[in-house]
């Protein structure tokens, strides 16, 4: 697994959005940041529906968890 950070105004569904960050800086409880994810191949994140559903939780508890960081909007 690696870290993806989400570009500056990037979909945090589209995996093309995420690059490739083995060093994320997000201080935050907002918005989507950076993903812990499988490459797909293409220096893209696999956004699989478990990741998905972490990522709502994370920001609707406004709390990173162990695959989602988060950043102020």
């Amino acid at each position: 697994m690696a870290w993806f950070q989400l570009n500056p105004s990037g979909d945090p569904t589209q995996p093309n959005d995420y690059s490739s960050n083995p060093s994320p800086t997000c201080d935050g409880t907002d918005q989507i940041c950076a993903v812990q994810a499988e490459d797909d191949g293409t220096g893209h994140p696999v956004l699989t529906e478990p990741l998905k559903d972490e990522m709502i939780q994370a920001l609707q508890f406004g709390n990173p968890s162990t695959n989602v960081q988060l950043r102020d909007a």
